[in-house]
């Protein structure tokens, strides 16, 4: 995978009507922004720790409706010298979810000329299932490489033997769905799961760094390379976070410990001018944050043509 392969792919007259994938480089290093699609959840539970009208007023503030938020689902495509890593794989297309607009990372992948074949490395920030989705398609393990690496925190994998989603605030059914993807990927992908305690390097210029908070075992991936960074948080920052980084997401694990990650990367992020990826922000999902008295401003990356 390089720029050019990927902007003139035969494969890439996928024909949809919006935009599914952005390059860019960091530096040497490839980078490749795949969406997902957008998942549907309840607005609500975007902030489970304010009054129900503090938070509609916030949404009508954003332009977005009270009852139904669509979330983006983003991932990302690394080349660092000979190894292509996948950071984590979307939501899937479990035909009981009846998703019509997510679920398309497989098809974007081929379309981007980049065939499941040619992954060697897949880094999972954690492992709800929009996370780890795209992996547990029926036939998708056949297609991967039998000598795949799988990056996962150790704490993360510890977790999901006995999950406990007591401080969350779900809609029905998400646990035992979580539970059930997260118990079919160690099926599937077990052997292959090279774990890690606080940080590891998966590429030369491409580190998987334990934050903790929305799960146990949640990671960030930073890239750098030739002076240039980028970093893509996962599930650390939402889009809420930046005027409200105190409201609590109803997936969070560990609603405190959650806001404490999402506030010091926010000040790291508004300190170094560092550009980010966030897999629940509007695609192409790259922001820079800027201060805005107590809390924070999200300042969109102007589209590289």
């Amino acid at each position: 995978m390089i720029l050019d392969t990927i902007a003139h792919s035969s494969t890439s007259a996928l024909d949809e009507p919006v935009p599914s994938r952005y390059a860019l480089q960091v530096g040497d290093i490839d980078v490749l922004v795949i969406s997902d699609g957008v998942l549907p959840i309840p607005a609500h539970v975007l902030a489970h720790n304010v009054e129900p009208e503090v938070l509609d007023a916030w949404l009508d503030d954003q332009f977005l409706p009270h009852e139904v938020a669509e979330w983006p689902l983003n991932i990302l495509v690394v080349r660092s010298g000979d190894q292509v890593i996948l950071v984590d794989a979307g939501l899937g297309m479990d035909p009981n979810l009846k998703l019509e607009k997510a679920g398309r990372l497989v098809q974007r992948l081929e379309a981007a000329g980049i065939p499941l074949a040619s992954i060697t490395d897949v880094v999972v920030t954690h492992m709800h299932m929009d996370h780890i989705g795209g992996l547990i398609i029926e036939g998708t393990h056949e297609r991967l490489r039998p000598d795949l690496r799988v990056h996962v925190a150790a704490a993360e994998v510890e977790f999901w033997k006995e999950p406990d989603f007591s401080r969350t605030v779900m809609p029905a059914g998400f646990p035992d769905a979580l539970r059930a993807a997260a118990k079919r990927f160690m099926d599937q992908y077990g052997y292959q799961i090279r774990t890690f305690e606080t940080e590891v390097e998966v590429a030369p210029g491409v580190t998987a760094q334990l934050t903790g908070g929305h799960t146990p075992g949640h990671c960030m991936v930073r890239v750098a390379s030739a002076g240039e960074r980028l970093t893509f948080v996962g599930d650390a920052i939402f889009q809420v976070g930046f005027d409200q980084p105190d409201w609590y997401n109803g997936f969070e694990h560990d609603p405190e410990e959650s806001a404490r990650v999402r506030v010091n990367l926010l000040r790291e992020f508004a300190e170094t001018r560092e550009a980010f990826v966030a897999t629940h922000l509007p695609f192409p999902s790259i922001y820079h944050v800027a201060v805005a008295g107590d809390a924070f401003r999200a300042v969109p990356a102007v589209w590289d043509y």
